[in-house]
């Protein structure tokens, strides 16, 4: 059972429809003819280096805040926050990050969540709690190859000597 629409203030109505069409512009602008495949100007800005990678990141920011503004579940936000953060860290890796960006488009999902807990505001689901544990589970891997990496090169060098 889902909650009916809640209205919200005139000016974050506002705010919200700029951010989507700004989501638009940024993960959905263009297609490629005679394909499904859209993209935005997102992976062709992340071209220009180091302040390219940096604008669809902080325009995520403006959609979590929003969010957060507008009582959306804080397992949501961090799901949200995560998408960004993959957006930006993935992103900024050179040529990958740019195709990356073509594939994830990381505002667009973010304001599919936000408009989705608009439309009928409900607690967090099942698979808003799985991806943020995935996530923050690579998060961890991540984080802990480089002790690996170390660990193994220290029981190396000390075999070698």
């Amino acid at each position: 059972m889902s909650a009916d629409p809640r209205p919200i203030d005139p000016a974050l109505g506002r705010r919200v429809a700029r951010l989507r069409e700004w989501a638009g512009l940024l993960d959905n602008a263009f297609g490629i003819p005679g394909t499904r495949l859209r993209f935005g100007w997102d992976p062709i800005l992340g071209l220009v280096p180091g302040i390219g990678d940096l604008i669809a990141p902080a325009y995520g920011i403006a959609i979590i805040v929003t969010a957060a503004q507008l009582g959306v579940p804080r397992v949501v936000q961090v799901r949200m926050l995560l998408t960004a953060a993959v957006d930006l860290v993935v992103g900024s890796i050179p040529v990958v990050g740019d195709v990356f960006d073509f594939v994830w488009r990381a505002n667009y999902r973010n304001m599919a969540l936000l408009e989705r807990h608009l439309q009928a505001p409900r607690p967090a689901r099942r698979t808003d709690w799985l991806f943020v544990i995935v996530v923050l589970a690579v998060l961890a891997l991540i984080a802990l190859l480089p002790l690996v990496v170390l660990a193994l090169l220290l029981q190396w060098l000390i075999q070698a000597l």
